[in-house]
């Protein structure tokens, strides 16, 4: 743990809130490790790499957070909201997950359309396309399939059901719906 002198602010480092859950911290290292990964050609940078590893580490230990959690609120003057918010989750991450299953949904619905007859998907791949763990991928997973949207079938594989297509259609006029409206609404003069 650094001291005050070398403190960075892994919050920072990572632009995630300081009350973020453990879910939009993965996401956030998952994001900025790919961006900095030696093997990235294009912004490849090694000390931003083992900086986003360090903060990760020290984030994601609930021991560690804790103690460096201590020493942001010292160094920035800020209060900290307990990860996950005081109700044990946020509207952001209710939002994220939403988008998520928005992506899962328009993944399949896109294999449905390009291939009728094989419209499977593997788990893995899908998971890799959106950059979350096992544990996160399951439980959008689990949700899809509770509600009806997608089926793994005989090999498998992800599928989207009837359901799952009229909710990505359904998604699709209410947004297309909203850009109308959107652009249909005056601005004010000032």
């Amino acid at each position: 743990m650094p001291d005050t002198e070398d403190f960075v602010d892994y919050y920072d480092l990572l632009q995630v809130n300081p009350g973020c859950d453990q879910r939009i911290l993965e996401v956030a290292f998952h994001y900025f490790a790919k961006m900095y990964h030696p093997d990235n050609a294009e912004t490849a940078d090694m000390a931003r790499f083992h900086q986003v590893s360090e903060a990760y580490n020290v984030l994601r230990n609930p021991a560690k957070r804790a103690e460096y959690d201590q020493l942001h609120a010292e160094v920035t003057d800020r209060a900290h909201t307990p990860p996950g918010g005081i109700h044990g989750i946020d509207e952001a991450t209710a939002q994220a997950d939403a988008e998520i299953h928005a992506q899962i949904l328009n993944i399949l619905y896109q294999r449905r359309r390009e291939f009728p007859t094989d419209a499977g998907i593997v788990g893995w791949l899908i998971q890799e396309q959106l950059g979350c763990s096992d544990e996160t991928f399951e439980f959008h997973g689990w949700y899809l399939k509770a509600k009806g949207f997608v089926r793994i079938n005989e090999q498998g594989q992800y599928a989207i059901t009837v359901e799952g297509v009229d909710q990505v259609m359904a998604t699709s006029r209410t947004k297309a719906a909203e850009q109308r409206l959107i652009t249909r609404t005056p601005v004010a003069e000032e």
